[in-house]
């Protein structure tokens, strides 16, 4: 049905909500301008689209969606990624192309191939990788990368396409990706093309993803994910299950993950629900009603102390 991950040994003392800091073990490294390293504790939840018909794919991967989160003492990185389901109609698997940018991520971040401050080099630098393959791995693919540097307390974030992230503090939304969009349901995104499909298969360059920096608090929540939730769940229901979570433990994350991708599944299918897809539809004058299936990965993370 699903399947939860989880990185990082780290310490989870902030209050959730923006509540000051009451944990007597806590030292100076409380409160929005503690001096400590920062870390976020993470967990990951997801549907393949294809779940009811009891199609599930290995790995940390959702159905032609993929994800990461990866530690490097300087930071932590994590990542989504939506591959185009049209290759199928052409026989190419979608989840290959978005399953291995992410894990060439997650790989340059454990090598320490990457800066901080800079999350479209990762991007970048993946893609150039998949480009040199001596057999082509076709494909398209959005992605959205969010990096934590310890030190600094700054997030820094790179969005290409519609996938993306909300940073939520005291119960609202004071940071979020913004979505790239070619015209309606098509997003920008990352493309390696037959070469006789080379300018006609639509493809952007890493250079063209939405990049923003800025601090983060202890308590902060980071909710990263592909348009399979945005699509189907506005800010508000998503505030909703945010409220949930009563502390930082990774268990409460982990059951408010599952709450979220469970909730934004049950909505793909309802026919009668007046979705932000339909919504966004009706906008661009299509007649439409109802969630829209699809592939949906969820990655909730808390900033908290970190210790390694």
């Amino acid at each position: 049905m699903f399947s939860v991950l989880s990185y990082g040994r780290l310490v989870a003392r902030a209050v959730l909500g923006g509540l000051s800091q009451t944990d007597p073990r806590a030292g100076g490294g409380g409160g929005a301008g503690g001096g400590g390293d920062y870390g976020l504790v993470t967990a990951g939840c997801g549907f393949g689209k294809d779940f009811r018909k009891g199609l599930l794919k290995k790995g940390v991967c959702y159905g032609d969606d993929a994800c990461f989160v990866a530690r490097h003492r300087s930071a932590d990185v994590l990542g989504v990624a939506d591959g185009v389901g049209g290759w199928r109609d052409y026989g190419v698997d979608p989840s290959q192309f978005s399953g291995t940018l992410m894990r060439t991520c997650e790989r340059l971040v454990k090598e320490g191939r990457f800066i901080p401050s800079n999350p479209v080099g990762i991007l970048t630098t993946s893609y150039c990788e998949l480009l040199q393959n001596k057999i082509p791995l076709l494909g398209s693919s959005t992605a959205c990368i969010v990096v934590l540097d310890r030190t600094s307390h700054r997030l820094h974030t790179a969005n290409l396409g519609d996938s993306g992230f909300l940073v939520v503090r005291g119960g609202e939304v004071v940071h979020r990706s913004d979505e790239q969009q070619h015209y309606f349901n098509t997003p920008f995104q990352l493309s390696i093309a037959p070469p006789e499909a080379e300018g006609v298969v639509l493809s952007d360059s890493p250079d063209a993803a939405d990049s923003t920096s800025f601090d983060v608090q202890l308590g902060d929540i980071i909710l990263t994910a592909t348009d399979g939730l945005f699509d189907n769940m506005p800010d508000y229901m998503i505030l909703q299950e945010l409220k949930k979570l009563k502390n930082s433990n990774f268990e409460s994350i982990q059951q408010t993950a599952r709450s979220i991708a469970e909730q934004a599944h049950e909505l793909a299918y309802d026919p009668n629900y007046m979705s932000p897809f339909a919504q966004f539809a009706c906008d661009n004058g299509l007649n439409v009603r109802g969630g829209k299936p699809d592939d949906i990965t969820v990655l909730l993370s808390i900033v908290a102390e970190y210790t390694d």
